[in-house]
């Protein structure tokens, strides 16, 4: 048998250490180790650190030659109030989002099979994860000292507007919704994925409008744009989902590979809004993008408010996988902080 490699030889940087999951298809890099204090009272001050001070590790993680363009992060972090488990930064090819559903599934297993949670009940565990748009609760099958689907309940999430008119450049007029559900989305119904078309309805949503968020400022902006089958009306069958995110073009645009858990929230909150969906009604959504499926997700469970809004709390339900564990290096002899895939480099 030949003998494993089972350190990493002599270099000169430092080491960062992850474990890689995905939800749906949809990846999820967890940092484990690796990197610096992250300062900062809230959550909300972490994020702003790490954008200015730690900007480079996005990008050692998430861009090639150890990540990719549609790459997702989770940075485990501190949190300042005193319910939660633990404390999240989300990052992606273009920056720091501030909710991911398919993210909170992954972590609601990661947290208990790596210990974060002292004692795990049976059949369920609660996490009470503290993402940039609020806490977060999630609830994880156990049993056996096996862990299973993640369950969690969404912040407060809110149709924004319906039915609004926006000029896309190559495209004419296209009627949009935006609705929130920890981050806010412009919807548009489609026929087929049009990664391109989902890009340019972004920048005109943020060109031509101005978005809000009755609680914070900081949440006040489009994350994306999410492309639907136009089946909106409840019925059993799925429904499907493309979620087009991310600013850096010559970087490709992600596509989120999952039907969007925060995504599936926000189009909950639409949905009832215009009174296609009721209380303890349950919707199952799939990604348009790989055909996997969020099984008995979108449970609305009840009313509540997001300031002056009217909003409703949302139960979304997926499984994660583990795909693998790694410990990534830059020497500091290595000039490329990143690199574009051939195709892409001018």
């Amino acid at each position: 048998m030949e003998k494993g490699i089972t350190a990493l030889p002599l270099h000169s940087g430092s080491v960062l250490s992850v474990v890689d999951m995905h939800t749906g298809g949809e990846p999820l890099r967890i940092i484990l180790s690796g990197y610096p204090e992250v300062k900062g009272d809230t959550i909300l001050a972490k994020r702003r650190y790490v954008r200015e001070h730690l900007d480079h590790l996005r990008k050692v993680l998430m861009f090639e030659p150890r990540g990719h363009y549609d790459m997702y992060g989770a940075l485990l972090v501190r949190s300042e109030l005193a319910e939660a488990d633990l404390g999240v930064l989300f990052m992606h090819n273009e920056g720091y989002s501030t909710m991911c559903g398919q993210a909170v599934i992954a972590l609601g297993r990661f947290a208990v099979d790596y210990g974060l949670i002292k004692t795990p009940t049976s059949p369920e565990t609660q996490i009470n994860i503290h993402c940039p748009c609020g806490l977060v609760k999630a609830f994880t099958q156990y049993s056996n000292g096996k862990t299973g689907a993640v369950r969690f309940h969404s912040v407060p999430a809110f149709a924004f507007a319906t039915d609004a008119s926006v000029s896309v450049p190559g495209y004419g007029s296209i009627t949009v919704d935006i609705s929130y559900g920890g981050a806010l989305y412009a919807f548009v119904s489609a026929e087929k994925d049009l990664v391109d078309a989902a890009t340019a309805v972004s920048d005109a949503v943020k060109s031509q409008g101005t978005l809000y968020h009755p609680v914070s400022e900081n949440l006040a902006f489009l994350y994306g744009t999410i492309l639907t089958d136009g089946k909106d009306a409840f019925s059993e069958e799925p429904t499907a989902n493309v979620c087009v995110f991310a600013d850096v073009c010559y970087m490709g645009c992600q596509v989120d590979r999952s039907p969007a858990g925060s995504g599936v929230t926000a189009r909950i909150a639409l949905q009832y809004h215009k009174g296609l969906i009721g209380l303890n009604q349950t919707r199952s959504f799939k990604s348009g993008a790989t055909g996997s499926v969020y099984r008995k997700t979108g449970l609305l469970l009840k009313e509540t408010t997001c300031g002056d809004l009217r909003a409703v709390m949302v139960e979304v339900t997926g499984h994660a996988q583990y795909s693998g564990v790694a410990s990534f290096i830059q020497e500091s002899d290595d000039p490329q902080e990143w690199r574009l895939p051939s195709a892409l480099t001018p």
